[in-house]
């Protein structure tokens, strides 16, 4: 991939595949590991991904300061450009003006697209959310926007809440959502026809068997980048669920975040030395349950570990 094509915004037309996120690596003392961050990226890269996106929820954009943020995105940027690899820089945070200074101080890595969430302290209006990407969108040009809209947002939107904000904000190139059932992707494809619409990484079939799931910004990933890029490129069935129906699930109905959830799977597939540590105040799954779902892990998916651990 060249750097011409590496510093080329996406659209609706050419965002999708497979993405792998940033997880954050933390010391015991509650720093970043920053070493450790940049050579999850150094593997992340090596897998052949789409893309890397960073501060999705995996990459805990919620509970990092201001210059840990801007280090964080220094780092994914001169990595993805060195080697040709495509980035999405996530600005999300619960204050819209944060979310904004980050955007603004972030233009001028050149990433692909800015992911961003709604303001989500208090609930937007349906105006208030147009404003709200309006502005975004005119302080990213001419770099694009999706929306990372996860289903514990306390405001769920419709398929033709989608369709709504597409037409209001035409800089607004796709959305990462939880998917649904059959008549949820009938809607979708009424109301979101011009949107890229990313799916659950371990749905990420269905999704394309629907007509509409054009990539993930992967869970899977976290188990395996590189067995979620082999995935992606066959694509015959939703070899995942399975095992995220039987062994991640209960970890969620337990009360672990979908941080958590995601660093588990990272040292399940122990594709780098990140760990299942949240910061502060936030817990993650504890280490001595990971050799467990490792074994089950192995035993769904055997295509996603490395030889090491076979």
């Amino acid at each position: 991939m060249s750097s011409a094509t590496v510093n080329k915004p996406l659209n609706a037309q050419s965002l999708g595949g497979s993405w792998g996120t940033l997880l954050l690596p933390i010391n015991q003392d509650n720093s970043i590991d920053y070493p450790g961050l940049a050579h999850e990226i150094d593997v992340l890269i090596e897998a052949g991904l789409s893309g890397i996106y960073s501060n999705g929820t995996a990459g805990e954009f919620h509970n990092q300061t201001e210059s840990e943020f801007d280090r964080v995105q220094d780092l994914l940027a001169e990595k993805c450009k060195a080697t040709g690899m495509s980035f999405q820089i996530g600005v999300s945070h619960m204050s819209p003006v944060v979310s904004w200074e980050r955007l603004k101080r972030s233009r001028a890595l050149r990433p692909q697209a800015f992911q961003l969430i709604l303001p989500d302290w208090v609930v937007t209006s349906e105006a208030e959310q147009i404003a709200f990407l309006q502005r975004m969108a005119e302080a990213a040009d001419p770099v694009p926007l999706v929306l990372y809209h996860p289903p514990h947002a306390k405001q769920v939107l419709l398929p033709q809440d989608y369709q709504r904000l597409s037409q209001a904000v035409p800089q607004l190139i796709g959305i990462k959502v939880a998917d649904g059932d059959a008549r949820w992707y009938a809607e979708m494809r009424q109301f979101a026809a011009d949107l890229a619409v990313f799916v659950p990484g371990h749905h990420l079939a269905t999704g394309m068997k629907e007509g509409l799931g054009a990539g993930a910004y992967s869970n899977v990933a976290c188990l395996s980048p590189r067995g979620a890029q082999n995935w992606y490129r066959l694509m015959q069935q939703d070899i995942a669920e399975a095992f995220f129906t039987q062994y991640m699930m209960p970890l969620q109905r337990a009360g672990y975040s979908n941080p958590a959830l995601d660093k588990v799977l990272a040292a399940v597939g122990s594709w780098a030395a990140i760990g299942t540590r949240l910061r502060w105040p936030y817990h993650g799954v504890p280490e001595e349950m990971v050799p467990d779902i490792r074994k089950a892990a192995q035993q769904h998916l055997p295509a996603f570990f490395f030889e090491h651990l076979k």
